[in-house]
């Protein structure tokens, strides 16, 4: 068996390589083994959320790309599945399948009538399609990581179809900053509550977070979440869907006449703005998980957050807003997150680094 040091570079290394916009679909289909299926289609469900699993502990990687593939099944159904009624019906579906106490778990309900635009979209059917070799991987923990991944399943599930039923009754849109923030919560502010909870058991802490605690995670939630939503606007107009109310009179339009992409970059300059003013929860919501000093954890967050902070310097380039100095590649990214491993104080340093550029042009003059 291949030990996970070494297993780590390879999935870098896989991540570095991997054409998320081109997935081998073919390849990925034949693969009958479960936990390399997991670790290959990972970087194809995942944007930067794979290479920050490859970095965590052993104890806590596998489970966590297990966690993020139910995640991005649950994604599949909220985003291809083109009837409320049986979105809803399927995204519980898969919830009720994880509550078995029996050693294989229910089929996953199938995509019925799928949506899907692009190879992306295929690769994410093909995941749901073979969900039975994530289940063989998730049957192996031990019964608190798997009730650890049940209340993840179990609460995504619930809060995707708050966010189904809502779009469906407001005509495609949200209409409200508190249901912007409710629905950011729901698709990332429950997976930041995992990804400490994991992380947490890894170390023998508490896995029940404290109110301040479980805030915080909810506000990183929406700061990264937001990045998805600022990034999609034109693809979600297309498909009917916008989370900025002043965009509603031009669901299911093709981006052509200038208005409308202006309107486009206004309501992107807006979710920005929000977004950025929530950077300075994430190193509160590390600090709560309280990580030795040496801990490949630490740099895995780091990671994370300076993924997110090279898109949100792209973003406000894109909008007109000041653009500060950072590292672009994600070979660069990584050379600078991977201190953190060995130090805490710079792994502190570089996320108060990261949190002071980004609140700072949260409040910049256009």
């Amino acid at each position: 068996m291949i030990p996970f040091w070494l297993r780590r570079h390879v999935l870098l290394l896989r991540n570095l390589l991997a054409n998320r916009e081109r997935p081998h679909l073919v390849a990925l289909a034949r693969i009958d083994d479960p936990e390399d299926f997991v670790w290959a289609i990972l970087p194809h469900a995942a944007r930067t959320f794979s290479a920050c699993i490859a970095l965590m502990p052993r104890r806590s990687a596998l489970p966590s790309a297990v966690a993020y593939l139910y995640c991005r099944m649950l994604d599949t159904y909220e985003d291809l599945v083109r009837s409320p009624k049986e979105r809803e019906a399927s995204l519980r579906a898969f919830a009720g399948r994880m509550s078995t106490t029996d050693a294989a778990l229910l089929p996953a309900p199938p995509v019925v009538a799928a949506a899907d635009s692009d190879e992306r979209d295929r690769a994410h059917l093909l995941l749901v399609q073979r969900a039975h070799l994530v289940d063989r991987v998730f049957v192996t923990f031990d019964q608190a990581t798997r009730e650890i991944i049940r209340d993840l399943v179990r609460d995504m599930a619930e809060g995707m179809c708050w966010s189904s039923a809502t779009f469906h009754a407001q005509g495609g849109v949200l209409t409200s900053e508190a249901q912007l923030s409710a629905y950011c919560r729901h698709v990332l502010g429950n997976p930041t509550v995992f990804g400490i909870r994991i992380l947490r058991l890894h170390y023998g802490q508490p896995l029940t977070l404290t109110d301040a605690e479980r805030e915080d995670a909810m506000l990183v939630g929406e700061f990264v979440q937001l990045a998805n939503v600022t990034r999609d606007i034109e693809k979600d107009l297309r498909r009917g869907i916008a989370y900025d109310a002043a965009l509603k009179p031009d669901l299911g339009r093709e981006l052509s006449d200038p208005d409308l992409i202006r309107r486009c970059s206004d309501a992107r300059e807006r979710l920005l703005r929000s977004a950025l003013s929530r950077a300075g929860a994430y190193t509160r919501a590390i600090s709560s998980i309280r990580l030795p000093n040496v801990s490949v954890a630490r740099a895995a967050a780091v990671l994370m957050l300076l993924f997110t902070e090279r898109y949100y310097r792209a973003c406000a380039r894109r909008v007109g807003l000041p653009v500060w100095k950072g590292p672009e590649s994600t070979l660069a990214l990584l050379a600078r997150s991977l201190p953190a491993a060995f130090s805490e104080r710079i792994g502190v340093a570089e996320m108060e680094r990261a949190e002071s550029e980004l609140l700072w042009v949260s409040a910049a003059e256009r």
